[in-house]
């Protein structure tokens, strides 16, 4: 029965996050109250996504690392560089909306990439190698984007973050191989729905939790409509521009890389940041959810056919 229910709701997974975003901004005193969930279910999520690879799957995600190498390194190191350069060279840097961009592009891929791919119809595994390899290169490619940007705290502080992050990867991930090893969770199609269903709400009441900021500036005129255009923008143009690059070299890893170059881990930031730069940033990362959490229902589609393509 159980089975059977978390079967329905992976089957309508993309709905729920569109029911956790409308809860989050209409209920910010729920969004409020579950905020401490964040932390633990973000863990969950990365700890039922290499579960539902097991082994083999982590295996096959983790070729090609060479190359996904170089992309975080556009992604994480040039990318903010190059937004830096603009925004200081136009006067803008000290703009929540720019230092919201700059932030973004300096992040790792959220860790709900691979369950993000899965509802996207997409291929988990490129995800998941992107997750890794973008947080453990997080501390090198952070730094220099860091430095020249002085509000954001202190590059000590980053690392630090970035290291305990490190080890809860480790762990969720060590723990589901070690269940799937041993058999005690299997690999097969009612499993891996069960376990689908489980992320989707998951990823539901994730999403009511970062939304705490939102429905008080949605309706007490605090920017909110421009902070979200800017937001769209941003996530879009990665997910879309990132994902055709990608395709010549794999059209079955390209949604995965258009995935994880949109939706980035901002929130882990928030913990080394100074308090002046976190109030100035959360209608950002607030709004920065609506995007990511709607890429299910806005780019299926398109990712599907996509990966339809054959690899050149």
């Amino acid at each position: 029965m159980l089975v059977d229910l978390l079967s329905l709701c992976a089957r309508h997974g993309r709905w729920l996050l569109v029911g956790g975003l409308v809860a989050g901004i209409a209920l910010p005193a729920l969004a409020e109250a579950m905020r401490p969930l964040i932390a633990p279910m973000v863990v969950f999520l990365l700890f039922l996504a290499v579960l539902r690879l097991g082994t083999e799957g982590v295996r096959t995600g983790l070729s090609g690392v060479r190359g996904a190498g170089l992309s975080v390194l556009g992604l994480q190191l040039v990318l903010p560089l190059g937004a830096v350069a603009v925004f200081g060279g136009l006067g803008w840097l000290g703009h929540p909306l720019a230092l919201g961009v700059v932030l973004m592009l300096a992040a790792a891929p959220i860790t709900g990439s691979p369950n993000l791919a899965i509802l996207a119809g997409a291929a988990p595994a490129p995800a998941l190698r992107q997750l890794v390899l973008g947080t453990a290169l997080l501390p090198l490619t952070a730094l220099p984007v860091f430095w020249f940007i002085p509000a954001f705290g202190s590059p000590g502080a980053v690392v630090w973050a970035v290291l305990k992050l490190l080890a809860l990867i480790a762990l969720a991930g060590g723990l589901a191989l070690g269940l799937r090893a041993r058999g005690l969770v299997r690999g097969d199609a009612r499993a891996h729905a069960a376990m689908d269903g489980l992320a989707a709400l998951t990823l539901g009441v994730v999403v009511i939790a970062l939304m705490s900021a939102v429905g008080p500036a949605l309706t007490g005129g605090g920017g909110f409509w421009s902070t979200l255009a800017v937001v769209m923008g941003a996530n879009l143009a990665l997910q879309i521009g990132v994902s055709r690059l990608a395709r010549p070299a794999s059209a079955v890893a390209a949604p995965a890389m258009g995935i994880t170059a949109g939706n980035r881990n901002v929130a882990l930031f928030l913990g080394v940041l100074p308090e002046p730069a976190v109030e100035m940033l959360l209608l950002f990362i607030g709004c920065y959810q609506i995007p990511m959490y709607l890429t299910p229902l806005l780019l299926t589609g398109y990712y599907r056919r996509l990966a339809a393509h054959k690899d050149t």
